[in-house]
């Protein structure tokens, strides 16, 4: 089985910053994407930033040039960081990486995040 662990949501006051990150483990074969989505009250979930590879990364026009994402693919950690926060972020940050295990071989299955709050004051 895998598993998504993240760290690093909680309460940050307008203007702060925030640095989420997401481990995967289990018995993972390979790691193909990974990203981060966020769902806010009444809101659907919607994608934030996503990093196919190393050569590439995309980002909401509604995050781009204050988030960065970025992956360590020796420890199956993607990061999320968070400058220039404003209430507007507020919601509940997900992460996501496409993975296929030794027991699957090379299909690859989208496995999720138990998701972490991330609360900015206004």
């Amino acid at each position: 089985q895998v598993q998504l662990v993240e760290s690093g949501g909680g309460l940050v006051q307008f203007g702060g910053s925030l640095r989420l990150s997401c481990t995967a483990s289990g018995s993972i074969f390979s790691i193909k994407s990974m990203g981060w989505y966020r769902q806010a009250p009444g809101k659907e979930r919607e994608l934030v930033a996503v990093i196919p590879s190393g050569d590439y990364t995309h980002y909401s026009d509604s995050v781009k040039g204050r988030f960065t994402i970025s992956r360590d693919n020796a420890k199956n950690t993607v990061y999320l960081q968070m400058n220039s926060l404003t209430p507007e972020d507020t919601a509940v940050y997900y992460c996501n990486a496409e993975i296929s295990t030794y027991s699957s071989g090379t299909y690859y299955s989208r496995y999720w995040g138990q998701g972490t709050q991330v609360t900015v004051s206004s």
